[in-house]
């Protein structure tokens, strides 16, 4: 298998600066951009850019010498171009339907002067005879010089409230943001969070986890210290036909959430402007049925857009795998290996994977596995779809 990549293109060395007004967010959107990249990128940049409501304005090349001027792009590969034969060995893919990060706002608030976010809710995620517990919680961000605004996939820090062993003020907390740049309540003006209380062990003792027990125990109209936002490695591609690989356990549901939010929810698709017309499939692994966080959502999701998303359940107390033992999400893949790897091989396919770090190894030995059957070595593809910002991964 191939990771297709753009051969005509990667021989031609001029760079090209590409003058746009109107993108980004916020105030970013009333300032002129100018944005350099190699003339193999420049095709992708423009599509980005026109998807995120940009106008460009001018387009300027290099002439080698550190002169510019203006330039129309190619738009078919030349005759030359088109004749010429493969290398015998695919180069590394390129960045396939690349999102800017320069846009995407981060640490907007530092934990030396955070802003006070007001909690609007705070529920149970979980049913009956779960493990453990998981809550959704809501803040209000209204008021805030400048507003904390974020999009999908990054994360915020909490600090909880009291002091350390030490006398100390707590230290922060990340948390992956469970909402889409709108919120739950599509005003533009709250952010979510999926968190589990922690719980462990220790001398015969049970300890509660500072942040996640300050988290779930608190009530609506309390105020909290939120840094922030952080975070640009699970980020959405920009382009509507764009594929969705998403492997979550627990609480790392919570960026899924957002993705299938935004591509789902009528009201989210009305408002972005970007209708999503690619493939999603949700791999999600809980211990009981009781513990498969907005499951409800996602079998809505799945009945409304057949053609669309696919979801795929591990539930390891409760389902076994091929070999009799328990069903975890690194079986899941392992079954559906053939499908997985027939999507990637697909430029237009991105995986992310976010949940505790123990869940990385499983799935790599799964994927591995299967790419062996193909006579193809994980070792070295993974790093080639990570190049291409394909493969995103977000564990703790």
């Amino acid at each position: 298998m191939r990771v297709s990549t753009d051969r005509a293109t990667q021989s031609d060395g001029r760079m090209f600066t590409v003058v746009v007004e109107s993108l980004g967010v916020g105030r970013q959107r009333q300032a002129e951009r100018r944005i350099t990249v190699p003339f193999s990128q420049l095709q992708g940049l423009m599509g980005t850019i026109a998807r995120q409501g940009g106008r460009i304005t001018a387009v300027l090349s290099s002439d080698g010498q550190g002169g510019t001027a203006e330039a129309k792009p190619e738009t078919e590969p030349t005759a030359t171009e088109a004749s010429a034969p493969a290398p015998a060995a695919a180069p590394a893919p390129t960045p396939a339907h690349h999102v800017s990060h320069a846009d995407v706002p981060v640490n907007t608030y530092k934990p030396k002067d955070p802003f006070i976010g007001t909690v609007v809710e705070n529920y149970s995620l979980v049913g009956e005879g779960a493990i453990g517990r998981v809550n959704h919680i809501t803040f209000d961000l209204s008021g805030g010089d400048p507003q904390l605004q974020y999009v999908e996939g990054q994360s915020i820090g909490i600090i909880p409230d009291g002091t350390d062993a030490k006398g100390k003020p707590h230290k922060l907390r990340l948390y992956s943001i469970a909402s889409t740049r709108h919120g739950d309540n599509m005003a533009g003006n709250t952010v979510s969070l999926c968190v589990r209380q922690l719980q462990y062990e220790k001398d015969g003792e049970t300890i509660n986890g500072v942040c996640s027990t300050f988290l779930c125990d608190i009530e609506p109209g309390a105020q909290v210290k939120i840094t922030g936002p952080v975070g640009k490695e699970m980020l959405l591609p920009a382009d509507e036909d764009a594929n969705i690989i998403m492997l979550a356990t627990g609480t790392g549901i919570a960026p899924m959430r957002t993705y299938l939010r935004r591509m789902f929810e009528p009201a989210e698709r009305e408002t972005n402007g970007w209708h999503f017309r690619g493939k999603a499939w949700l791999f999600m692994g809980a211990p009981l049925t009781p513990n498969l966080l907005y499951d409800a959502d996602f079998e809505h999701y799945q009945r409304e857009f057949p053609d669309n998303f696919r979801y795929t359940k591990a539930i390891s107390r409760e389902q076994q795998n091929a070999k009799g033992g328990r069903m975890y999400i690194q079986d899941r893949v392992l079954e559906c290996a053939d499908e997985i790897f027939a999507m990637i091989e697909n430029p237009k396919t991105h995986v992310y994977m976010c949940g505790l770090k123990g869940m990385e190894p499983g799935i790599d030995e799964a994927m591995a596995a299967a790419a062996a059957a193909k006579g193809l070595d994980w070792s070295e593809l993974r790093p080639q779809l990570k190049k291409a910002e394909r493969w995103h991964v977000e564990t703790y």
